[in-house]
């Protein structure tokens, strides 16, 4: 028996699943404050508010709060699933934070068609949006991969 082996499992392979494991720990140790996708989706928000408050007062209870609540909800469910415990919930909980992405880029472009959003502001939201959706997917992916 070689000097590296216990039990037939080398001490190679120990050592793989030893760093391996303390790299998932790691992960799951990070706080969801820290993910890039949290801080974009957070800016987005910030903007999205910034953006709602030049809509007419009669939409305040309508396009002007789904709007509001569907950006959110974005960084809401990244953090709320980053808090599970399982790579399966912070999985459902991202699909869910995309979902509101997409609900907020619909709002948006209905916000244009009303002609509540200027042209700068529009293209602005839209392209955060796009590059959290991107961003989003990707990390999404990711997970998906992880065990």
């Amino acid at each position: 028996m070689k000097r590296d082996q216990v039990s037939g499992i080398s001490f190679k392979h120990i050592l793989s699943n030893f760093f391996r494991h303390l790299t998932v720990l790691k992960d799951m140790a990070q706080s969801f404050r820290d993910l890039l996708i949290w801080k974009k989706a957070m800016a987005l928000v910030t903007e999205v508010y910034r953006v709602t408050r030049q809509y007419p007062k009669d939409e305040l209870y309508g396009l002007t709060s789904q709007i509001r609540r569907a950006a959110v909800s974005v960084p809401s469910n990244i953090a709320e699933g980053k808090g599970r415990h399982s790579n399966h919930e912070f999985r459902h909980f991202l699909a869910l934070a995309r979902g509101s992405l997409l609900e907020l880029e619909t709002q948006l472009e209905i916000s244009e068609n009303l002609g509540y959003l200027e042209n700068e502001n529009s293209k602005d939201l839209r392209e955060k949006a796009s590059e959290l959706g991107r961003i989003l997917n990707g990390f999404l992916e990711a997970v998906s991969k992880r065990k």
